[in-house]
């Protein structure tokens, strides 16, 4: 295993540590929200006689010793800037994967317009870009990490629930960066298409009907596309740092959680260009689990657990899988 150098994944971290911080650095008012079990982060702005509440991220000590020192992080907001901006030529320099122009800027646009602060979770082979930097691993072959298109999931229930929605209509951020509907007849649109590339941008969210249709996201301003196992995939989503001017903070799922669900959908694909992408998924798969056994493996096998408990076509697509990928069966077989 080719593993990044200490510096390097401290430099990641540094990296991630501070655009974090930076969502605490408002210009409002901050409020708490219990809900439950869980408890939430809102902004409240005045702007003359309208007030808007701003959601800013469900509650951790994080957070909340952020928030705490707000006027610290924004007085200080230039500096720490050009602070990331030393650290993402650092990576660079370290041999980390950088995001092309295209991508890095559809990424920081989607940022800006609020897309991962309100629970926007990328999925697909943009988030397994993003684990060299939370695992510290470099990633060997090329074809593991090649891809056109820019997957984003969230749940529909968070997204009716947060009670607040992006900063600028999706459709007039994607057409700024030359991306067109892509149409689907008698549902909302759901994918964009770059004019200019073969850049395609999917939105997802996890599907809890025995169909897989179309269904709104308010809070994003689009519709998705239904799909079943993507509840257990975007579950307790982490924060990354993607590599474009002074980094950009993204949500992505759990590694072992996306290793997992990697097996599920491999299965899922047959025949034609997705046996392909079959062949791709469980490469990431076994990538992943070779990295979290020796690493994290209390985690992944919670994860792998978490799966089979989920009913018998859950263990039977992972099983299939799996019947490919011995060495891969035996690292989770071990983990028992």
């Amino acid at each position: 295993m080719d593993r990044h150098s200490t510096l390097a994944h401290s430099a990641y971290h540094d990296l991630l540590r501070s655009l974090k911080s930076e969502r605490a650095a408002i210009s409002g008012s901050p409020s708490r929200e219990q809900r439950g079990e869980r408890a939430y982060w809102y902004e409240t702005i005045r702007i003359g006689t309208t007030v808007r509440r701003r959601y800013i991220g469900e509650d951790t000590p994080e957070l909340a010793a952020d928030l705490a020192r707000r006027a610290e992080l924004t007085a200080d907001a230039k500096a720490r800037a050009a602070h990331r901006t030393r650290l993402v030529r650092l990576l660079r320099g370290e041999d980390f994967l950088a995001l092309d122009g295209a991508t890095g800027s559809l990424l920081k646009a989607m940022a800006d317009a609020g897309v991962f602060r309100l629970g926007g979770t990328i999925v697909g082979t943009h988030a397994f870009r993003l684990y060299e930097g939370e695992l510290g691993v470099r990633y060997g072959l090329e074809q593991m990490v090649q891809t056109g298109d820019l997957d984003i999931a969230q749940f529909e229930r968070l997204s009716l629930a947060l009670g607040d929605k992006v900063e600028e209509r999706l459709a007039d951020t994607f057409r700024n960066l030359d991306f067109t509907p892509v149409p689907a007849m008698g549902t909302g649109v759901w994918r964009w298409k770059q004019t200019r590339s073969d850049t395609l941008v999917e939105f997802l969210t996890p599907s809890f009907r025995p169909e897989e249709d179309i269904r709104p996201l308010p809070a994003l301003g689009v519709s998705a596309q239904s799909l079943h196992f993507m509840n257990y995939l975007i579950a307790e989503p982490v924060k990354a740092a993607a590599l474009y001017r002074s980094g950009v903070l993204v949500q992505v799922p759990r590694p072992e959680r996306f290793a997992i669900h990697k097996l599920i959908v491999a299965d899922r694909r047959q025949g034609g260009p997705d046996a392909i992408k079959a062949v791709k998924d469980r490469a990431q798969a076994a990538f992943l689990i070779g990295v979290l056994a020796e690493d994290r493996p209390d985690e992944l096998r919670e994860a792998y657990e978490d799966a089979l408990a989920r009913g018998p076509q859950w263990r039977a697509r992972i099983a299939r899988s799996l019947a490919r990928m011995p060495q891969t069966e035996a690292r989770l077989a071990a983990l028992e």
